[in-house]
This record gives structure tokens, C-alpha cells and sequence, in this order.
């Protein structure tokens, strides 16, 4: 038990629009905003119980409701995240979107978490790449969830004796693709997961 409010009620941004202002915020990085039990502080120096029935991606926008009735809104906060740009960025963005990695969508940038394996591998491809600090909104995916990559944070490794551990976990469509890669050694594990550990 905890004398705690508790928020087990989540409101995607469009239900929020039709809410009065929420009463605080709850500025988390792309990470954190994937979660269901955690006891987290506000902005305003609240700590809540999140408390939410299953695993759940929280967008900025979005909100929490907790067992007082006051609604807690999301911000994305800013994180170190990875800017791409290239010449044909379009092409670049096929080949992000090939490895399975989340990634915001700009017209002349993308953005992705930091990876030195897919940073190299853009490099060679012709694109820019540098370290920013933004709020990272990556696009939710094409199969109706928030999340493209792995539960456990961690969607590729760094080499380790030559050899690329890459983890792509979907959700419900568990496929590989052999994907060119600076290694000699790849190792694609394909993982579906129904939901997540707390």
C-alpha cells in the first residue's frame, strides 16, 4: 500500500485537448516514458505511483490521471539523440527504418538514440551525423503500438570481438533482415513480446 496519489489511468493527447489544463507535469525522456509501476516526482516536486494495467508508451501530450482526479501531463525531455541529414534523406531514413531503430521523422533531419554501429554505417551511406540534446518523439510504428525496438532499452550492441549483437524485438511480427553491416559476424535475434516487465 502507499499514501501516495496513484495514477492508473492513461489519456492519449487527444482526450487531454478536451481536459482542462492538467495540474502538473512529468517531463521524461523517451525511455522513461515507457513504463507501468514506477514511483516518479513532477515538475512541481509531486511524487506519484504510476500504476498503470499493462505496460504502456506515453507520448508527449499525453496524460495520467490519478486517483484525485487531477491529471498529470507528459513532456518529452530532452535527451542527447543523434541528428542526421543527408543529401538523399530519404534513402537514409529507409535504411534507419530497416534496422528497426525508433526514429523521429523531420523534413530535413532525422533523429535517432545514440548508436555509434548505425551511426558508421550512415556515415559510409553519406550522411551527417551529430550528437544534440532535443526531445526525442520518434514515429510509434506501423502495427498499431508505440514502441519499434526492444523492451529492455537495449536495440543494439556494441561489437564485442568483432562480432555484431544486434536485437530486434517487434511486437506480434517477429522477422529478420539480413542487413549489410560492417562486421563480418551479425547475429540477428528477433524477438515478440505481448508486453513488458515492469
Amino acid at each position: 500500500m502507499t499514501d501516495l496519489p496513484v495514477a492508473q489511468t492513461h489519456l492519449k493527447a487527444k482526450e487531454c485537448a478536451d481536459l482542462p489544463a492538467p495540474a502538473d507535469h512529468l517531463s521524461l525522456t523517451y525511455e522513461d516514458r515507457f513504463l507501468r509501476r514506477k514511483v516518479l516526482t513532477t515538475q512541481g516536486g509531486q511524487r506519484i505511483l504510476v500504476d498503470l494495467p499493462s505496460t504502456t508508451s506515453l507520448d508527449h501530450g499525453d496524460g495520467l490521471r490519478l486517483d484525485t482526479g487531477a491529471v498529470i501531463g507528459i513532456e518529452a525531455a530532452p535527451e542527447p539523440v543523434l541528428e542526421i541529414t543527408a543529401p538523399d534523406l530519404t534513402r537514409i531514413a529507409w535504411h534507419v527504418g530497416n534496422r528497426h531503430t525508433p526514429c523521429q521523422i523531420e523534413s530535413a533531419r532525422l533523429l535517432i538514440q545514440q548508436d555509434k554501429v548505425i551511426a558508421d554505417m550512415l556515415t559510409r551511406l553519406g550522411a551527417t551525423t551529430r550528437l544534440v540534446t532535443e526531445a526525442f518523439t520518434p514515429e510509434g510504428g506501423a502495427y498499431g503500438h508505440g514502441r519499434t525496438h526492444s523492451h529492455d532499452h537495449g536495440h543494439t550492441h556494441h561489437p564485442v570481438d568483432g562480432h555484431s549483437h544486434e536485437h530486434s524485438h517487434g511486437h506480434g511480427h517477429g522477422h529478420d533482415h539480413g542487413h549489410d553491416h560492417s562486421h563480418d559476424h551479425d547475429h540477428h535475434h528477433s524477438h515478440s513480446h505481448d508486453g513488458a516487465p515492469a
